[in-house]
């Protein structure tokens, strides 16, 4: 049984805080409603690893990571989930009658009794963060119960039309109680707390699938019943200021949301398919949003050239790749570089993802007339020094973009090419003239995301031996790179798999560039029209490092895996190792 002490007395005693900083603590405490840890944390004073520390070495509780431990799910039914989150514990494993559970508080010994009295089991406590211990109970209760509710609820109560299809007014009724609201605040709570970019909700034959897209892949999260399917639609189509009536043609709306203290955008769309209307919710977390150059990916030497390319007075950079591949992130990055009170920035997008102190943003509106080409005329009488514009997509706008580089102006903005040579032989074949991409580009940025591997599972795995000049040119890199670190050797990671990634071997992107910046000798060759291919080779002789390169450096760096690498960049690996 553990000791009665207070764990302010804890900590003292194993010199963490002061006698003083508790009395403080004590006296921040009643002022709120609080758990005294609690406060301590926010004041500054103490770390959840500090706590455990101490009950580990005063009281001879264990401390576990449970981000490491597998639960049996057998052992988690013994205690409710309401009364595990009542608590902030789990159980953990089960020996005859003797009960483990995991506590944020293993000092709480009311709780300690009521999982006792509950549970009819002596209990052991052992310390975990309660970080983790919020994140076990979301992996091992999921949404099981809330799903179960709202289908009772609707298969209670509801009568279906001939078309499968709830009557419209019945709908609007249902669509603001309790179990339909809770099954949709728990599907996006569970996409941001999973850090997905988006979620799917899609009608199948006889369920209603829900995939989260998490580091660029899409995964299976939970299926419910098909006839749930226009309750839950309706929900998400008004929270996002949608007509529920119109089923039959896409719409697009927003939803803003604050959790605590977390800025939260969704953007939703809607699209009738041949078994209903599929919504896909895009997540915008403003609060994960990296705006740091430093934190994008750049190696040390494409950080210095892109640094100096947006430097520039005047000039067009672009930056290019697929959907996805974080392009608006690095452009915002760079205007919240260049972003002063001596600048006037302007900005038009479609649409506005992120709102930046400081620069004027303009949303596109092309029912009213407002596009990128109108905007940007705007823009140029609005006195600016930076514009941004978020996409050029017809001969019309990328004209008035180059002409607004060419008369004192530094612009930025994107393009849908592979590979950054291929930006310039893009503008050409959009019908600008050659010479004016020339003397306007000042350099071009091609982008990638690659999922990044897991910390907390990735293995070591032998360097393929099939791989001829190319990825031998890549081991001689990893053996000089072994000798500048004054290392033997340079190991090279793969994935394995753990519960902290979903077993997907991965947790979080990073981004691998290409920047090329456009010199006298690259003038000339845009200037006779020449190929991509063409550029490429040139911009390669100069010491272009590829997408490929880039990638190549972060296996060496065990951020990645060479299948990782091989994944994202698939086309130029093939041509280059055959």
């Amino acid at each position: 049984m553990i000791k009665k002490k207070r764990l302010g007395d804890i900590l003292v005693e194993v010199g963490f805080i002061t006698q003083e900083e508790l009395q403080q603590a004590l006296q921040e405490q009643k002022d709120s409603d609080k758990r005294l840890g609690q406060v301590m944390k926010e004041m500054g004073l103490i770390t959840d690893q500090d706590v455990m520390e101490a009950l580990e070495f005063q009281l001879g509780i264990p401390q576990v990571n449970l981000r490491k431990f597998v639960i049996d799910p057998e052992v988690v039914k013994v205690i409710p989930q309401a009364l595990a989150e009542k608590h902030r514990l789990i159980p953990m494993k089960k020996k005859g009658n003797n009960l483990t559970i995991a506590m944020a508080d293993p000092l709480d010994v009311m709780a300690i009794d009521d999982i006792s009295v509950h549970t009819n089991c002596e209990i052991t406590p052992v310390i975990a963060i309660e970080e983790e211990i919020e994140y076990a109970i979301n992996q091992y209760y999921g949404n099981e119960d809330v799903v179960n509710e709202f289908v009772e609820d609707i298969s209670s109560r509801v009568q279906l039309e001939e078309d499968g299809e709830l009557e419209l007014n019945r709908l609007r009724q249902m669509v603001e109680e309790a179990p339909v609201v809770k099954l949709v605040n728990n599907i996006i709570e569970e996409g941001i707390q999973l850090k997905a970019s988006d979620i799917h909700i899609e009608p199948q034959e006889q369920i209603v699938r829900v995939r989260y897209r998490v580091d660029g892949v899409l995964y299976n999260e939970m299926n419910v019943p098909r006839h749930t399917h226009s309750a839950l639609i309706s929900r998400i189509k008004i929270m996002a200021g949608l007509d529920i009536a119109k089923r039959r043609v896409p719409q697009d709306g927003r939803v803003e949301l604050d959790l605590e203290n977390r800025e939260v955008d969704l953007r939703v769309s809607t699209l009738p398919t041949i078994k209903g209307e599929k919504v896909v919710i895009r997540i915008l977390d403003k609060s994960s949003l990296m705006l740091d150059l430093k934190q994008l990916g750049f190696l040390p030497e494409q950080e210095r050239l892109f640094k100096r390319l947006i430097n520039q007075p005047y000039g067009m950079i672009l930056i290019t790749g697929p959907t996805g591949s974080g392009k608006t992130t690095t452009l915002y990055s760079a205007l919240k570089s260049l972003n002063s009170a001596e600048q006037n920035i302007i900005t038009v997008e479609d649409p506005v993802e992120y709102r930046l102190d400081g620069v004027n943003q303009v949303q596109t509106n092309p029912k009213a007339g407002l596009d990128f080409a109108n905007g940007l005329r705007s823009i140029l009488r609005q006195d600016p020094d930076i514009i941004m514009v978020g996409e050029i997509r017809d001969k019309e706008t990328a004209e008035i973009a180059i002409h607004a580089a060419l008369t004192g102006h530094l612009v930025l903005s994107t393009l849908h090419t592979n590979q950054a040579s291929g930006a310039l032989a893009r503008l050409v074949n959009m019908g600008v003239e050659p010479f004016l991409v020339a003397s306007s580009v000042l350099g071009v940025v091609a982008q990638r995301l690659l999922r990044k591997l897991c910390d907390d599972c990735k293995t070591v795995k032998e360097l393929p031996e099939d791989f001829d000049q190319k990825l031998n040119s890549f081991k001689e890199a990893l053996e000089r790179k072994a000798i500048q670190d004054g290392e033997a050797e340079v190991e090279r990671f793969g994935p394995q798999g753990c519960r902290v990634c979903n077993q997907t071997g991965y947790r979080g992107r990073t981004a691998i560039h290409e920047v090329l910046e456009v010199d006298a000798e690259m003038e000339k060759l845009v200037m006779r029209n020449a190929s991509a291919s063409e550029i490429e080779d040139l911009a390669k002789d100069k010491g272009l490092i590829t997408l490929e390169g880039s990638g190549l450096m972060k296996v060496a760096e065990g951020i990645t895996s060479l299948e990782e690498v091989m994944r994202v960049t698939k086309v130029q690996i093939e041509e280059e190792v055959k």
